[in-house]
Order: structure tokens, then C-alpha cells, then sequence
């Protein structure tokens, strides 16, 4: 699947996207900036999420909670050392818990990615809409 959108249609993208059922764990790829995080907060809406939800760069996850939806884990692995800091931290634990993990900056951890997931790749076009592409796994 691809869309071209604007950032005022994000979160019609990202309702579209969760109509669609996808895999429990989604990859966000992009360049710096293209809004990764920002259509994870999207999804998380779509997903009626209560809490707060924000970039974990430091943290490496953060925790949501939705009352119809159950726990959703947001990971940003942009500063991250190496698959041991990922192993350390649960991440097997966390992909094969059934909930919804949103993760930036896979490539960083190629070897620890579950079989069953889903990519989601975001490119800025030069008008600033965002291309993104959906492809499963």
C-alpha cells in the first residue's frame, strides 16, 4: 500500500492503517525528521490511547495504555549500542507479548526483529507531503 499525504491527514492515514488489522509489530523507517514519531502518535490516537505519548529516545521504550486496545510499546532505537542493550532491556519479550509495538530505528536490531511484522517507510517529498509505503513482512 502507498499514500502520499499531508501532516493534516495523519491521522486519517493512521486510523486507515488500523482498519487494515495489521501485524502487532510495526517498523518505522525514515530519514531524520520525515515524522516517525509523529505518525506513531497518530496511530496511538487511532488506538485510543489516554496517555501522553512522546519520542523514547532516551528511555528506548515507552508504555501506553488504552482501555480498548491494551498496552502499546513505542521503542526508538536510534541511540542504541548494540543487540545486547536490546536483549537486556526484554525486546524479545516485549514482540511476542501480542501488543501492539511500534519501533523506530529497526535496522539498528535486523537480527532481533520478529518473523511477523509489518514496515511502515516514510519519505519527505520535496513539496513536504510524506510518502509512505506499508508492506508486510
Amino acid at each position: 500500500m502507498e499514500i502520499i499525504f499531508t501532516l493534516d491527514e495523519i491521522d486519517a492515514v493512521a486510523k486507515r492503517i488500523i482498519n487494515n488489522e495489521p501485524a502487532k509489530v510495526l517498523l518505522f523507517e525514515g530519514a531524520m525528521g520525515a515524522g516517525k514519531t509523529t505518525l506513531i502518535k497518530a496511530f496511538c490516537r487511532a488506538l485510543e490511547v489516554e496517555d501522553t505519548t512522546g519520542s523514547p529516545t532516551f528511555s528506548l521504550v515507552n508504555e501506553y495504555h488504552s482501555d480498548k486496545n491494551g498496552t502499546i510499546y513505542h521503542f526508538d532505537f536510534y541511540r542504541i549500542k548494540d543487540d545486547n542493550e536490546a536483549l537486556d532491556m526484554g525486546i524479545e519479550e516485549y514482540f511476542s507479548s501480542g501488543n501492539y509495538c511500534f519501533v523506530e530505528w529497526p535496522g539498528k536490531i535486523p537480527d532481533l526483529l520478529p518473523e511477523q511484522h509489518e514496515v511502515v517507510k516514510i519519505i519527505v517529498q520535496p513539496d513536504g507531503r510524506r510518502q509512505l509505503t506499508f508492506r508486510k513482512s
